[in-house]
């Protein structure tokens, strides 16, 4: 029974780990419960781009499922209560390390500065790279109370 625990903690502790970490902040891409929610938009002309790293350290959701099912895992290993206690806590730290390392990374983006037709500068970083807007773009910024998003027209 604990080597099925085991094998079933092996499984999904990589699956879910990276589910978490699969999130991305493309601004093509909307989540479902953006969906049906309004949005503001206001129009204006790309006044600078530039290349960014958006930093990714770590989800809570993977720090939290890795050590939850590390410490499942490890709690099946040895007999007695202190090799499960040991292998319980063991295996908690080793599922947070690994759940940190899948879920910490790096992406490529881009930060936009725009001046909207109101004359007011707006600085909005994206997932994306600099080749997708030029100064004079004409675009739309979007913003539904959470996430800002700039697009071309």
């Amino acid at each position: 029974m604990n080597s099925v625990r085991t094998l079933v903690f092996l499984i999904m502790l990589p699956a879910t780990v990276l589910m978490a970490a699969s999130a991305t902040a493309n601004p093509n891409n909307f989540n479902s419960n953006q969906t049906g929610r309004a949005q503001t938009v206001q129009m204006g002309t790309v006044y600078a781009v530039r290349d960014v790293t958006i930093q990714n350290d770590g989800t809570r959701t993977g720090n939290v499922t890795g050590a939850a099912l590390g410490g499942i895992a490890g709690s099946t290993l040895g007999s007695g209560r202190r090799a499960n206690t040991a292998g319980a806590v063991g295996g908690a730290v080793a599922g947070r390390a690994i759940g940190n390392a899948v879920t910490a990374s790096n992406q490529s983006g881009v930060e936009i500065t725009v001046r909207l037709d109101s004359n007011l500068l707006m600085s909005v970083v994206q997932a994306g790279n600099s080749n997708e807007f030029r100064v004079g773009d004409a675009v739309r910024v979007t913003n539904d109370g959470q996430t800002t998003r700039v697009i071309r027209n």
